[in-house]
């Protein structure tokens, strides 16, 4: 049935650009004497962002149409004859079609279909000539669709110096982001370490001064703070990098996350194989920080953790049925879009008043 959607879409965008080629044609023929006219220029940029949309190309393509540049009345002009040449091959398809139906519809009644009566050796030669036909028409179908997005593509896209233009810039804000997360985070350590376990420590070191005085039943007390010390160590480990990722891999170390969350993670992590420490770790922290905050702030009673691979990347989406209203600006979550984007890959939040809160990052595996 998608193979079919598919072929029929394609149909249709070879028939819609046979129809469009020729207004195209109208357009240049009257616009030819007033090629330097920037009106020209930008009626050809409209009709080509129709075509591009047609053609359902990427969207820089779209924007990098300028109405001044000539590129668009260029392309206009290059993709008259590649439009005419589909309309052929619609025109044949629907001429070879209708013979068929005819053909049929004379045989099957008895009939003789141009002084042709049916016979085994008739009906085998004009089917598998028939297929033929059929198997070199939608070929030529699906071949001028593919040269149509390859001469758009082509004239349509972006300048080579402005796309590596816009690439140098978006690595320096990637930069700019990522020192500014690690910055982040290393106050946010040294907070928790501040806050916890240094104090927890003094706690601890007055306990056994204490108990040295003259009072040994202070020792259950100081070995009590010097256990809970140590787990928060642990915590404050696990959150700067945790060392079951490397032995154990990204399922058994979201299941640890899960394990330690104070609301129910369900976790799916479904990967036919490992992806690499980077991507392992963007998920995994992920995955933590949307949890972290959903526990925290948004009251939820289920969070749901679901990763997986798609096209080449892991994808992760988190989803809890909390109250909502995340902000993207908060420092967890800034934090995080910038961490997927040093890897190229795509952050986006969902979490509307009232919930739920979705969290899905895809991260690269090439």
């Amino acid at each position: 049935m998608r193979i079919a959607a598919e072929g029929l879409r394609l149909l249709g965008a070879v028939a819609a650009g046979a129809v469009t080629a020729l207004v195209n044609l109208v357009f240049l023929l009257l616009a030819l004497p007033f090629l330097g006219n920037p009106n020209v220029g930008a009626a050809a940029a409209r009709l080509a962002r129709l075509e591009a949309r047609r053609l359902r190309l990427d969207t820089a393509a779209l924007d990098a149409l300028r109405a001044g540049d000539g590129r668009a009345v260029r392309y206009l002009a290059a993709r008259v004859p590649v439009g005419v040449l589909g309309g052929l091959v619609i025109t044949l398809l629907v001429y070879g079609a209708g013979a068929a139906v005819l053909i049929v519809s004379a045989w099957g009644h008895g009939e003789p279909f141009d002084g042709m009566v049916p016979s085994p050796p008739l009906v085998a030669y004009i089917g598998l000539a028939g297929i033929v036909l059929l198997f070199l028409d939608l070929s030529g179908v699906v071949g001028v669709h593919a040269l149509e997005r390859r001469l758009a593509e082509r004239m349509l896209g972006p300048d080579p110096t402005l796309a590596l233009e816009r690439r140098i810039a978006e690595l320096a804000e990637s930069r700019a982001g990522i020192v500014a997360a690690v910055d982040s985070e290393r106050r946010r350590i040294e907070r928790d370490l501040h806050d916890g376990l240094q104090q927890r420590l003094v706690a601890l070191s007055m306990l056994i001064g204490r108990s040295r005085r003259g009072r040994p039943e202070l020792l259950e007390q100081a070995h009590q703070e010097a256990q809970q010390a140590l787990a928060e160590l642990r915590e404050v480990a696990w959150r700067v990098y945790p060392s079951g990722l490397d032995s154990l891999g990204l399922g058994e170390a979201l299941a640890g996350v899960a394990e330690r969350s104070s609301v129910p993670v369900r976790v799916t992590c479904d990967l036919r194989r490992r992806p690499p420490m980077a991507v392992e770790t963007a998920a995994y922290f992920v995955v933590c920080e949307a949890v972290t905050n959903a526990a925290k702030h948004a009251g939820a009673g289920l969070i749901t953790v679901e990763v997986h691979e798609e096209d080449a990347a892991v994808v992760v989406r988190v989803r809890d049925d909390g109250s909502g209203g995340a902000s993207p600006a908060g420092g967890g979550l800034s934090g995080l879009a910038r961490r997927v984007a040093a890897l190229d890959g795509g952050f986006e939040l969902s979490s509307p008043a009232g919930g739920p809160t979705a969290i899905t990052a895809v991260l690269p595996c090439g």
